[in-house]
């Protein structure tokens, strides 16, 4: 498989598959997931549940021109509605899971249910994110701007984990994963960075599989060969970065929303750790953020 470099890639490689993933939707009740769907559902990547209040969901045009793959299911009870998504999920009645508009404690309440959600005991909750940023030549991941505020050792061996794996499903076969600081020097000031000293040692060893770790890091250094060949880094990363692992949450959150609103990156993201992808996108996405989050859940279903 050749690495998927974009977006238009994504959607060219998941169309030629001709498998549509069963999406269940929980609250699809804005404008902006409505144009997701309906992008899927012309694409042809998708078929959907939607779970929510009929009398707004069966409003939208787009839905009434594919009968045969998008199911109402009527709950106007948001938390409700949640608890069914769930269920369907659970019970393997639908492949991936997406917010809508309901708030995120809420969708993530059901999720999280030690009995009845879709997070396995010893699991961890993450978040990973993947743009593409018009000056950069491929997609690049990071973690966590959304979850985990102050990642313990064991959480960022999961989060990096799951970054790995989900980078070689878009045919990345030697991911390089950059643990990101403010400077390259470790120091017992930051305790984050002793742990990247044993993130380090962890891939020296194999414990990551084939796959590339090294830090710390800043992003410039990670992403553009130049500024390490400036201050004399010599990295295996080699300015070629294809995941970023933020040191805690609010350096990735500033990340990701810097990067969207000066470079007009696009955006998409998962949770992980749940049985399933799970789309959990902010209400105030733009309805192509939400269509290509759903594209990388997708992808994801097509390749476990």
């Amino acid at each position: 498989m050749e690495p998927i470099r974009n977006f238009k890639e994504l959607t060219s490689y998941l169309k030629a598959l001709h498998q549509r993933k069963r999406i269940a939707v929980v609250c699809a009740n804005d404008t902006n997931t409505e144009y997701a769907i309906a992008r899927a559902l012309e694409e042809g990547i998708a078929e959907f549940l939607m779970i929510g209040d009929s009398t707004i969901l069966e409003k939208y045009p787009t839905l009434k021109k594919y009968p045969d793959f998008v199911h109402i299911i009527h709950i106007e009870d948001p938390d409700a509605a949640a608890l069914e998504a769930v269920r369907i999920v659970r019970e393997g009645e639908a492949d991936i899971l997406m917010k809508g508009i309901i708030n995120t404690d809420n969708l993530l309440r059901a999720i999280l249910d030690k009995e009845k959600g879709l997070l396995p005991k010893g699991k961890v909750l993450t978040h990973l994110s993947m743009m593409q940023i018009p000056t950069y030549d491929k997609l690049l991941f990071f973690s966590d701007a959304a979850v985990i505020p102050r990642p313990t050792l064991d959480q960022r061996v999961a989060m990096i984990n799951y970054a790995i794996q989900t980078s070689k499903c878009f045919g990345i076969e030697q991911p390089r994963v950059s643990l990101i600081h403010c400077t390259e020097k470790v120091s017992a000031k930051f305790p984050f960075s002793l742990d990247y000293v044993k993130l380090v040692e962890m891939g020296l060893a194999g414990d990551f599989g084939d796959a590339i770790i090294d830090g710390p890091l800043d992003v410039r250094t990670s992403c553009e060969r130049a500024s390490g060949d400036i201050k004399g880094i010599v990295s295996p990363i080699n300015g070629a970065a294809d995941v970023l692992i933020f040191p805690n949450i609010e350096s990735g959150n500033t990340f990701y929303k810097s990067v969207a609103l000066f470079a007009h990156a696009d955006m998409a993201g998962l949770l992980q750790g749940p049985i399933c992808p799970v789309v959990l996108p902010s209400r105030s996405d733009t309805g192509l953020s939400k269509y290509y989050s759903m594209a990388m859940a997708c992808l994801t279903c097509s390749n476990t």
